[in-house]
Formats: C-alpha cells, sequence, structure tokens
C-alpha cells in the first residue's frame, strides 16, 4: 500500500505548501497508471495554476514527466543536434523553413512539432497538405532522415512523456492551459526528451499569441530556458511580435506555398527576417560558423526543404489544394493601417476550415486567409484586405463575419514594431 494518498497531495498545493520529490513521482506514476482519477489530477492541476511550483518542484515535475516514457538516443549522429520550438501564432510557418535552412548550414534539426488547435495553426496540419507527406515516423526513421538529410519535422511518437497528453487533454477542458509552470513542463519534457543538445524558443507575444504581456512572456521563457539548462540542454529564448499575422498567408496549403517563397530567396521580409534570426542563434548554440542568408538566397535551404519532404512520402513539386470558394474584404474607407488584429484574422482561417475546434476535428488543406495589407500601409476605399478561401459558402460567410473589423484605419501614422522583441539566456 502506498503511504500518499491524492487527496493529500491535492490539499498540500491548495494551502500553498510545496510538494516532495516522492509525493510529485507518486502522483505523477499513479495518474498514468489510472490510480489516480481525472477529477483528482484536475484538482491539483487547479491548485498549481493557483499556486504555482517552486523551482525545485517544476523540476522534479517535469523529471517525472520525462521519466514516464521513453527518451530519443540523437547519439553517434554525424551532425551536432539543434531544435526550435514555437509556442504558436498567425501565420506561424517558420519551422518548415528554419528546419531545411539550418540544416544546410550543417546541422542536425529534429522538429517533433503538433497540430493546430483553436485560432493557431499547427505544422503537421500544414505539412500534410503536400500530397502523400506523413507525419508519423518510427525512431529508426527519424535518425536515418537526421543523418541523411539533416532535418525531420514529425509528430512525437506515443512513447514520448506519455503523462503529458493526458495532462494536456484534462489542462484543455479544466481552464489551466495558461499556468506558466504547466506550460513550461509541457513543452520542455517532450523536447528533452527528444535527445536535442540545444534548443531555441520562440515565445510569442502580442494580440494573436496566448501570452499577452511581455512581462508573462518573459517569465514563461525565462522559466524554459532555465528547465533546459538545469537539464544539459543550450538553451535560448526568443520573444517575438504576434499582434498582426506574421507573413501573408494563414491557412494550411497558403502556408507551405509563402515558406517555399522564402526557401527560394523570396517571400514577406517579416518571414525572412524572424527565420534568419532564429537560425543565427541555433548555429551559435551548436559552433557552426556559417551565413544562413547565402544559404536562403543560393538555393540550399530549398533542396535541403526538397529532400525532406521526399523522404517522408511527400512531392514537393505536387499542385497544393486551393479552396474553390473565395471572397474579398475591402476597405472601407481611405486610411493608414493602424493595426491587423492577429487573432481576428486567425480565428476567421480557422472558421473558413483550416483549423479545428478539437484535436479530432478535420481541416481543410486549401482554406485560409491572405492578408494583403500591413500596419503601416496606406489603403484607399474599395481596395482588398483580405482574401478569403473556404470548401464551402457556409464556412466562406463564418470566416467572413469574423474577419470583418480585423483592420483598424486611421489618419495617423502607424507605429512599426520589431518582429524580433528580447533574447532570454540562461543566468
Amino acid at each position: 500500500m502506498s503511504s500518499f494518498s491524492a487527496v493529500d497531495i491535492i490539499t498540500a498545493k491548495r494551502d500553498g505548501a510545496a510538494l516532495n520529490d516522492e509525493a510529485i513521482a507518486w502522483m505523477l506514476g499513479a495518474y498514468v497508471k489510472g490510480e489516480v482519477a481525472d477529477e483528482q489530477m484536475s484538482a491539483l492541476l487547479m491548485a498549481i495554476f493557483f499556486n504555482g511550483l517552486g523551482s525545485h518542484e517544476l523540476l522534479t515535475w517535469t523529471d517525472c514527466m520525462i521519466a514516464s516514457g521513453e527518451r530519443l538516443n540523437l547519439k553517434g549522429l554525424s551532425r551536432p543536434t539543434v531544435d526550435k520550438h514555437s509556442t504558436g501564432g498567425v501565420g506561424d510557418k517558420i519551422s518548415l523553413i528554419l528546419a531545411p535552412l539550418v540544416a544546410s548550414c550543417g546541422a542536425a534539426v529534429p522538429q517533433l512539432s503538433g497540430r493546430g488547435l483553436g485560432h493557431t495553426g499547427g505544422t503537421l496540419d500544414k505539412l500534410e497538405s503536400i500530397p502523400g507527406w506523413r507525419a508519423l515516423l518510427s525512431n529508426d526513421e527519424m535518425r536515418d532522415q537526421l543523418e541523411g538529410v539533416g532535418a525531420v519535422i514529425c509528430a512525437a511518437g506515443q512513447g514520448l512523456a506519455p503523462v503529458d497528453r493526458k495532462l494536456y487533454a484534462l489542462r484543455d477542458v479544466t481552464g489551466t492551459v495558461e499556468s506558466i509552470p504547466l506550460i513550461s513542463s509541457s513543452i520542455m519534457s517532450k523536447k528533452i526528451a527528444e535527445g536535442t543538445k540545444a534548443l531555441v524558443l520562440d515565445v510569442k507575444v502580442g494580440r494573436g499569441a496566448f501570452i499577452k504581456t511581455i512581462e508573462r512572456a518573459r517569465e514563461l521563457a525565462t522559466t524554459m530556458v532555465s528547465l533546459g539548462t538545469s537539464h544539459g540542454v543550450a538553451t535560448v529564448a526568443q520573444l517575438t511580435s504576434m499582434n498582426q499575422p506574421l507573413g501573408r498567408a494563414v491557412g494550411n496549403a497558403l502556408e507551405v506555398t509563402e515558406a517555399v517563397e522564402v526557401l527560394q530567396g523570396g517571400g514577406p521580409l517579416d518571414v525572412r527576417d524572424l527565420t534568419l534570426g532564429l537560425a543565427r542563434i541555433m548555429l551559435e548554440l551548436v559552433g557552426i560558423n556559417e551565413d544562413p542568408a547565402a544559404m536562403l538566397d543560393d538555393g540550399s535551404a530549398y533542396e535541403v526543404y526538397r529532400a525532406m519532404i521526399k523522404a517522408q512520402g511527400g512531392d514537393p513539386d505536387a499542385a497544393l489544394e486551393v479552396a474553390r470558394f473565395r471572397d474579398v474584404v475591402l476597405a472601407p474607407q481611405d486610411g493608414i493601417v493602424q493595426s491587423v488584429d492577429a487573432l481576428n484574422v486567425g480565428i476567421a482561417a480557422w472558421r473558413l476550415g483550416a483549423g479545428r475546434a478539437r484535436k479530432e476535428d478535420p481541416v481543410s488543406a486549401g482554406a485560409g486567409v491572405m492578408c494583403l495589407v500591413r500596419e503601416g500601409d496606406y489603403v484607399e476605399a474599395g481596395q482588398p484586405l483580405f482574401e478569403l478561401f473556404a470548401d464551402d459558402d457556409d464556412h466562406l460567410s463564418r470566416g467572413r463575419e469574423t474577419i470583418i473589423g480585423a483592420v483598424k484605419l486611421g489618419e495617423e501614422p502607424a507605429r512599426q514594431e520589431p518582429i524580433l522583441l528580447e533574447k532570454i539566456t540562461a543566468g
């Protein structure tokens, strides 16, 4: 018989006490085995939401999440390993460009990615708009691709931090998603178990991010950098703006097309700048002295992208799906674009069919939004602001209703905000 009680652990944390290592290990282990009920773990998550976890508690909690499953062994590769994680944004197709770009410079990039939920898109959903591409790889396939191609973007295996899947589903339905200790342990347990030696965290902040203020973004970034560093992973975080959508394309196939444009040396400047900023940090962490901009401009990164897609069964030359039903949103008056609300655009793309409300929902490959203006642009009445794509009239109407008002016009010059806001390092 165990000397621990779920009720005692919940009560202790509810009353603000620190949990010892043994209590945390028992609670998470018992939950995985089904000996602790969902309602009991929900109560503990809510207690953590309000009272937090101390630094030692968080370290132990993360250790136990890692220990709940397997750890990938990436030792023996001929390239140094480095990964990147984004906390999610609107139009954030950076991983599609960044993984092959950094690989073209000589690193191995094991990018374990997820699917979209709500107004933020998922990297796997985007890549699955490419005919034939598959997200599920075995550990051996992943290692072989890292050695041969240098980059892999795939789904995390079922054996990687399995307690996180149960906790994440519970947090999603109990209003505890936004807890910084719970976010940090969720992200970092998987990244540490992945086996990468270095990690860059792209922490989004602003209207279209789930973290709205620079102070909370800084707290989350600092917490994750500390967790990574304490587990032997060289970790740096970059705070980036998510007030307006990233690039022009928001939607699965639309974003793949835009990512390819950047890989071929073109594309929107903000997407290129953010990609290069993150790439330089990643390369610095693993001691590679290459210019990633040159690799974009000479086609090297694009060739690695093509090889990465082919290695996972995809056809990089295939035409991508474009939704049949289209509409254009026009400017109601002359003016200077004061803001393009990333949250409104992301929700519109979701309602057009590009996103999902529940993890099991299907997504449309061809649905989404093309943003035709950016903050600071001057527009005239009747000028197109957005182009909308959907698979049917019903989705098109829902998307249009949501995006009306996403652009604010005025007479004053708009403030130009940098995309790279702040860099967070260990110590």
